[in-house]
């Protein structure tokens, strides 16, 4: 509005288009809530009003989506629709969802205080801003028609009996016009700034962008974790009987060979790859080890205690098989926690607890080592922090100078059914 030519722009037009449409749009809404409510009232005995009352509380949806088209019209940032999507398919989920969100009572008050208050305001500053400037400026035009060219009443409040003086209503007029479309833009911005605060504020907008790269995150960590399963399961069924099967052939040709430098030879051949398939299963067992995708967590767990180079005492209070990154996660954390245990902590034994209890998976590992383990100080413990993290997570570390060192881990999750691999609880 402060730029020049603003009253010769289209700012003015489509402030007063925004204000008419208000206007129209609120006292449509009023006669709606009005009858929808005392109908649904009436017949809320006999249950046939119980669907008028629902539809009167999820008024104010259709009425934020027009209000959200009709920002356009004078506010060029768009107005982010605040509502998340059903949990399901079908119309339950979405009445569920929609009753549950707060955004619905919000834009229901919106509505309320749209059909009552607000489009009389529209219609005001439209009237005062444009019809009333119009009515002025057009008073040569009614007193050559209306007026048979002998006189014109100017808004009923004085007449004008000769030309001169309607020239100078007209003059008026114009300058008043010129006023009122800066009116109508100061009327129009405050009420697009009052409806944006009501029904779209822009921290919803934020919102809804964290809550998408939440949901991005989670995505590439299940797309993660189903690649190293792909790549644990080609590793398994191809490159390792491969190897096992060169194996057998050299262990066979080295006992059908005579003494001498070719049976040398193969066995020097046979033990490289015997060890090749060992460093082979230990990478794949890194990877994504089988037996946590065949038989869960507990199992993998007790698998990586049985693998330390200190004694670990297992104490997992599992009755069933979480989901797949749940459980993907937190082995990892565990196989990391008993690495740093065997690398840095000087402990002679470690001990590995916790269980599924109201809603979240519980992990505790700890040891009685000398302590003074510190995040980022080289320990891997900020990657696993940011996995947890990505699964609504939280991992802490208790490690004083001395010992004991405890980490906690606790992963909000719902438990699956006992069921074969962790595909059919993902």
């Amino acid at each position: 509005m402060s730029r020049p030519g603003y009253a010769l722009s289209p700012w003015p037009w489509r402030s007063a288009g925004y204000l008419l449409t208000g206007a129209l749009t609120g006292a449509v809404l009023l006669v709606g809530l009005v009858v929808s409510a005392v109908a649904g009232g009436v017949l809320a005995l006999a249950l046939v009003g119980l669907p008028l009352l629902l539809g009167t509380a999820l008024a104010g949806l259709p009425v934020a989506r027009l209000e959200r088209a009709r920002l356009r019209l004078v506010d060029g940032d768009p107005a982010p629709d605040p509502h998340l999507p059903p949990a399901a398919p079908g119309l339950r989920a979405w009445l569920i969802t929609r009753l549950r969100e707060r955004a619905t009572w919000r834009e229901l008050g919106h509505a309320v205080l749209f059909a009552a208050l607000l489009w009389p305001v529209d219609a005001l500053a439209l009237t005062a801003g444009l019809l009333l400037p119009a009515a002025v400026t057009a008073t040569p035009l009614l007193m050559a028609t209306v007026g048979d060219g002998r006189e014109a009443k100017v808004l009923k409040l004085w007449t004008v009996t000769s030309w001169p003086a309607a020239a100078a209503a007209a003059v008026l007029g114009v300058a008043l016009l010129a006023v009122g479309a800066y009116l109508l833009g100061v009327a129009a911005g405050a009420r697009a700034g009052l409806t944006r605060l009501l029904i779209a504020p822009r921290e919803a907008g934020l919102h809804a962008v964290v809550t998408e790269l939440t949901r991005s995150r989670v995505r590439l960590v299940d797309a993660f974790e189903a690649e190293r399963r792909r790549i644990e399961r080609d590793l398994h069924d191809g490159a390792q009987q491969r190897l096992v099967a060169l194996t057998m052939t050299l262990g066979l040709a080295r006992l059908d060979a005579p003494p001498g430098p070719l049976a040398d030879q193969l066995a020097r051949a046979h033990d490289e790859a015997g060890r090749a398939l060992e460093e082979l299963r230990e990478l794949i067992h890194g990877i994504h080890p089988q037996v946590l995708a065949d038989y869960g967590l507990a199992a993998a767990v007790a698998d990586a205690a049985d693998r330390s180079a200190v004694p670990v005492d297992v104490d997992l209070d599992l009755t069933g098989r979480l989901p797949g990154s749940v459980e993907a996660a937190a082995y990892f954390v565990v196989c990391e926690a008993l690495a740093n245990v065997a690398r840095h902590s000087g402990a002679s034994r470690a001990r590995v607890g916790g269980g599924h209890r109201d809603g979240r998976l519980l992990l505790e590992i700890g040891d009685d080592g000398r302590g003074g383990a510190r995040a980022g100080a080289g320990s891997g413990l900020t990657g696993l922090a940011d996995r947890v993290s990505v699964l609504d997570g939280r991992l802490t570390l208790s490690s004083p100078v001395g010992g004991p060192t405890l980490l906690r881990v606790e992963i909000p999750c719902a438990p699956c059914l006992p069921c074969e691999t962790a595909e059919h609880c993902a």
